[in-house]
């Protein structure tokens, strides 16, 4: 059941049509980059103003860019669209008929959920290496502490980094999932999910309520930074993930009572 929500996920034409602008937008950068020379150290996005200097910075500024909106959007989309999609189309009584129960069934749809985070976040990664590596040099990475990391390293951490972004987008794939199972509309849980989303990044940015920030789970979503540092802080990494575990906690137990006490007849 598991490979077929998997194969069916990934062989929609709206997801793919989602995994190739993500994929393009550090591409699209890194030609940018390429033809103006970048911004000038310190300015513009972080790991930006390095991109000229070391293409696999340009994995590292994709993640970056992508981050405050366009990987949730995605993950809004798909995640709006498990539970809500189905009972739109009409599906999802046919689904339950099946001997694998209510239970089930939403953990087939939580697992695509985070399986999509991971693959957001990857392809924006391997779009970034692949332009990174024909537009501009490869070599030792000097990381954020100053000191320099040999290229296999680098590329490594830079794979993890994208693959803790991934891990950071849970808590906003356990709100959509919750969402999809309250409402009939896919557009209407798609909305609430990115709405949630940028309400929450605008107030992890109101300084009059820091008490409220480390609840956020956008709070911690650039922690990823801290990969790049010779040592690795886990500090930070740690609290996200630890962060994103609660959320996904919380809204995967709404989501389960909500979608087993749901009349899917109605």
């Amino acid at each position: 059941m598991l490979l077929a929500e998997l194969h069916a996920l990934f062989r929609r034409t709206r997801v793919l049509v989602l995994l190739g602008v993500l994929f393009a937008i550090p591409v699209l950068l890194t030609v940018v980059v390429y033809i103006s020379g970048g911004p000038s150290a310190g300015n513009g996005p972080t790991f930006l103003d390095q991109v000229s200097h070391n293409g696999v910075f340009a994995a590292l500024a994709g993640l970056t860019v992508t981050l405050p909106f366009f990987l949730p959007l995605t993950v809004a989309v798909v995640a709006g669209d498990t539970i809500a999609g189905e009972a739109s189309l009409g599906t999802l009584r046919y689904l339950l008929a099946r001997p694998a129960g209510r239970v089930r069934l939403l953990g087939v749809k939580a697992v695509t959920v985070a399986a999509f985070c991971l693959a957001a976040a990857l392809v924006v990664a391997i779009g970034g290496l692949i332009a990174g590596a024909v537009f501009f040099p490869l070599g030792p990475v000097v990381s954020l502490s100053g000191t320099s990391l040999p290229l296999g390293d680098g590329i490594a951490r830079t794979l993890l980094a994208a693959v803790v972004v991934g891990a950071s987008l849970l808590g906003l794939g356990a709100i959509g999932v919750f969402v999809s199972t309250c409402t009939d509309v896919p557009v209407g849980a798609i909305a609430t999910t990115v709405g949630l989303a940028v309400l929450a990044a605008v107030l992890d940015g109101v300084s009059q309520i820091q008490a409220v920030h480390p609840w956020l789970f956008t709070h911690q979503w650039f922690s990823f930074g801290d990969l790049l540092r010779s040592p690795v802080r886990w500090h930070s990494v740690e609290r996200d993930l630890l962060l994103q575990a609660g959320y996904v906690a919380v809204f995967g137990t709404a989501a389960w009572a909500r979608f087993t006490t749901r009349d899917v007849l109605a």
